[in-house]
């Protein structure tokens, strides 16, 4: 009888530490490379189908007006990773380092992916980094992550068919593309079936953070001659070739290839892209992960112009105004859809104005991990759990660093931009009310002076100077 009780209530204490281990949500955080606002079919694209990211968003909640961290790759993935605006956080611009690699963020930096390791999550990321060299203190397994694969560098993410990955600390080289002289193997597809196969290989015991950062759709544009390609080439026949860098013994790492059919090829990308989202939402239900398992789909920034895209033709950034590098809504407002079964209401919309440095406490709060102090990013749970008051910013800030270094503030629907802000951090700020201008059409500055005022007070001490980036006459 005692041997049967010491059963019993070993077999309880074995599902109650079961359950305690499995109670915390999964996440995966599924990150485009300059996917526009109006790239996908929920917010508008008649072009281009993408069902896969469509079913995401209209299963789960599509937020209407979320924003990237910055409009240009490192410094919108950094504010993702330290919960902290582009005036705070630690990379705020594309600055390469030798032998390969952006600059790294230091080591005393929390990170998204380490405030989730120190949680009990298995963390892992595929795709692009762009956040610190293999070795240094901004490599991904020195900042969080359990295992990586991709590119370390945005400048070799350029290429399609790159003459090697990373595998974590491991540099693996991709024989059949011959030093860019041939293009056989095409890394978005090799790092998604990374991302596949550590899906397949979850057990449900331990829960994990998957952090998938594409390089679909950035250029170069290039995609292999399958059936998504040969579709919209019926689709796309009045091409205007774009001539750039091609594959060959002269070839540069970081070059964009030519492309005959550029509107077809970029259409196919987008597809690829919503392939792959079609695929590790299925790998999820097949492992009985779904129902346990938060996915969010974002965009690092607005659409680009390099090697031969034209967001014009597409509508990518729908009705708003610029493209990458721009701090007007077309090169930060995002897609960002959240999709969690039984949890997050099913064709639900929020207004909540969000950006990504929001997305590290509201992981942290999930995980019930204790949030970094000193950052500038809310949690959201609340609006996406529906339960509790959701908090809300005073405001939103944002810099970028090139073209003479621009400045935006967002507080409530009144934006303002600032151009030549390194250049004359004292320029007039043009002054737009979104709920009336969401195109920002109608510069309001002069009949609005107070609130100009307001606005460029607010960007003035937002921005804390850097001895990295500096910015402006520091």
């Amino acid at each position: 009888m005692r041997i049967l009780l010491f059963l019993l209530i070993a077999t309880l204490f074995s599902q109650f530490c079961s359950a305690q281990t499995t109670s915390k949500p999964n996440i995966i955080f599924i990150l485009a490379d300059d996917l526009g606002f109006g790239d996908v079919g929920v917010n508008g694209q008649k072009l281009i189908k993408t069902p896969n990211i469509d079913r995401l968003a209209n299963g789960g909640m599509r937020f209407t007006q979320f924003y990237a961290g910055t409009s240009v790759c490192a410094p919108s993935r950094s504010s993702l990773m330290t919960g902290k605006h582009t005036g705070h956080t630690f990379i705020r611009g594309n600055k390469g380092v030798e032998p390969e690699g952006q600059q790294p963020i230091a080591d005393s930096v929390v990170t998204l992916g380490e405030v989730l390791q120190r949680a009990g999550y298995v963390t892992a990321a595929f795709g692009k980094w762009g956040l610190g060299p293999v070795g240094s203190e901004g490599d991904p397994n020195r900042q969080g992550f359990n295992r990586f694969y991709g590119y370390n560098c945005q400048a070799l993410a350029h290429r399609a068919y790159p003459n090697h990955l990373w595998d974590n600390d491991q540099k693996t080289v991709l024989k059949a593309n011959e030093n860019l002289q041939q293009q056989k193997e095409y890394a978005p597809d090799m790092i998604h079936q990374q991302a596949l196969n550590f899906l397949n290989a979850r057990d449900g015991k331990q829960p994990f953070f998957l952090f998938l950062p594409y390089i679909l759709p950035h250029a170069e544009l290039v995609a292999p001659d399958d059936s998504l390609l040969a579709h919209y080439k019926k689709i796309f026949t009045d091409e205007k070739p774009f001539k750039g860098a091609d594959y060959g013994p002269n070839a540069k790492p970081e070059g964009y290839a030519s492309q005959a059919h550029p509107h077809a090829t970029y259409a196919a990308m987008v597809a690829r892209l919503d392939r792959y989202v079609g695929q590790v939402m299925a790998a999820l239900k097949a492992k009985g992960l779904d129902k346990n398992t938060l996915v969010i789909f974002s965009s690092d920034n607005g659409p680009h112009l390099e090697g031969g895209a034209d967001h014009k033709f597409f509508n990518s950034n729908g009705s708003l105004r610029g493209v990458k590098r721009d701090l007007y809504e077309g090169g930060i407002r995002e897609p960002f859809f959240a999709n969690w079964p039984g949890v997050i209401k099913p064709g639900s919309t929020s207004d909540f104005v969000g950006a990504f440095w929001d997305v590290l406490p509201t992981f942290a709060e999930l995980a019930g991990a204790k949030t970094p102090t000193g950052i500038d990013g809310l949690s959201f749970v609340s609006t996406l759990t529906g339960k509790g008051t959701q908090k809300k910013h005073d405001y939103l800030y944002w810099e970028f660093h090139e073209n003479g270094g621009r400045q935006a503030v967002r507080q409530g629907n009144w934006k303002a931009v600032r151009l030549q802000a390194s250049t004359n951090p004292d320029n007039p700020v043009e002054l737009y009310n979104l709920a009336t201008d969401p195109a920002e059409q109608k510069n309001l500055a002069s009949t609005n002076p107070d609130k100009a005022q307001e606005l460029s007070r607010l960007m003035k001490q937002s921005h804390v100077a850097s001895p990295i980036f500096p910015f402006g006459k520091e």
